[in-house]
């Protein structure tokens, strides 16, 4: 190989959709950061050419329309790595130095087109999906084993997968567009209340839609107990939702649950869906504190967002949380515990020194971990391997 190509290796990016998922908006930004530093980085991604991704992307990409969402989930997977397999095939020989995967779909199709091509591959793992089809468990063990190298983003998840696969990961930690998410010196979120109808209430936000891992059944269960002690009684909003998997049948069962404890959904848990991308900060900077129950996360991208954003925080004990956050940044309680949760919700909506106190520790911890130090990470690596 030679010299310049070892020292600027020319990298092809895969990710599996052109959505506001964890794994999507890390490989924006990090594609966007290579980009920036001088670096050759091309993002492919599976979606509608016509519609590209979620939001403005300014390095080169290509997005390889996407199959249909029809059929099971192990259809719809299968599917989407031969699409992806067809749609890379002829693209990655002479143009590129080595293929880096942000996903189970994008490193099993990288892996099929990279091998005759003489690349090597990196797969990033963010976390690991609970399947219970024998099939998919497969499919995501050889996405972990079959890379020639493989990154997470927490000292947690190189121990589980060490544990669980015998994959020595490196660790290269996520990153948070602090500019984009810091408070302003004046907010007036009056038009997104009134929309939610959260005038002169008090305001949880949470990011990351209705699903298992995002402990969404817990939190209605917790805003129920809230509201018993916090009065006018508070709302959560939701942000985001898309997923590749079918969370349905759960979405209705924390319905269900919701309109059981008397916090219907529509009222007082208002699901925003995907907003605009110029709107996100906003959400952050509207709302009273926000909440993260979350159970798995391979880092949480929108708890370093609502910290970035001088948000109060309340999220789970986990230990990937643990590794940025210290006892005096957050309110903490433990998975899983819907009364527990309750209590620190309600703690912070009733003392707002400790608000204001969190808010202000929030952008410090979110500042030691910026895109451009994750870029700096990978393409030290990216060097290693393609010498």
């Amino acid at each position: 190989m030679t010299g310049p190509r070892t020292a600027r290796p020319r990298v092809a990016m895969l990710t599996y959709s052109t959505k506001p998922r964890g794994g999507v908006v890390h490989s924006l930004h990090l594609a966007e950061n290579l980009h920036d530093l001088g670096h050759q980085v091309h993002v492919f991604a599976l979606g509608d050419p016509g519609a590209g991704f979620f939001r403005p992307l300014r390095a080169p990409h290509t997005i390889l329309p996407a199959p249909g969402r029809d059929g099971s989930l192990e259809e719809r997977v299968a599917t989407s790595m031969d699409t992806l397999v067809a749609g890379l095939s002829g693209r990655l020989r002479g143009r590129f130095d080595l293929v880096h995967a942000q996903d189970c779909i994008a490193a099993r199709a990288g892996v099929a087109v990279a091998g005759p091509a003489g690349l090597p591959v990196i797969r990033t793992v963010h976390h690991v999906e609970d399947f219970v089809s024998q099939s998919l468990v497969e499919c995501q063990r050889h996405s972990i084993l079959d890379p020639d190298q493989v990154l997470v983003v927490s000292r947690d998840w190189r121990r589980r997968l060490r544990e669980e696969f015998g994959v020595d990961a490196e660790v290269v930690t996520n990153g948070v567009d602090g500019p984009r998410f810091a408070r302003p010196s004046s907010v007036d979120g009056s038009d997104l209340r009134a929309r939610i109808g959260a005038r002169g209430r008090f305001l949880f936000l949470t990011v990351g839609g209705i699903e298992p891992r995002k402990g969404s059944l817990e939190l209605v269960e917790a805003l129920a107990k809230v509201r018993t002690v916090v009065s006018p009684p508070p709302l959560v909003a939701v942000v985001g939702g898309h997923s590749f998997q079918d969370h349905r049948s759960y979405r209705q069962r924390v319905q269900d649950r919701a309109a059981q404890l008397g916090v219907p959904v529509g009222e007082a848990v208002v699901l925003l869906g995907t907003v605009p991308e110029e709107e996100l900060p906003r959400w952050y900077h509207t709302a009273d504190a926000f909440v993260f129950p979350s159970n798995k996360e391979g880092w949480g991208l929108a708890l370093l967002e609502a910290l970035a954003a001088g948000l109060a925080t309340v999220t789970t004990d986990i230990p990937v949380f643990r590794e940025f956050l210290g006892e005096q940044d957050a309110l903490l309680a433990p998975a899983g515990d819907a009364g527990a949760l309750g209590d620190v919700m309600a703690r912070v909506a009733l003392d707002p020194e400790l608000r204001n106190r969190l808010g202000r520790r929030g952008p410090r911890v979110a500042g030691r971990f910026t895109w451009r130090r994750c870029a700096e990470q990978h393409a030290a690596i990216y060097r290693r391997l393609a010498s």
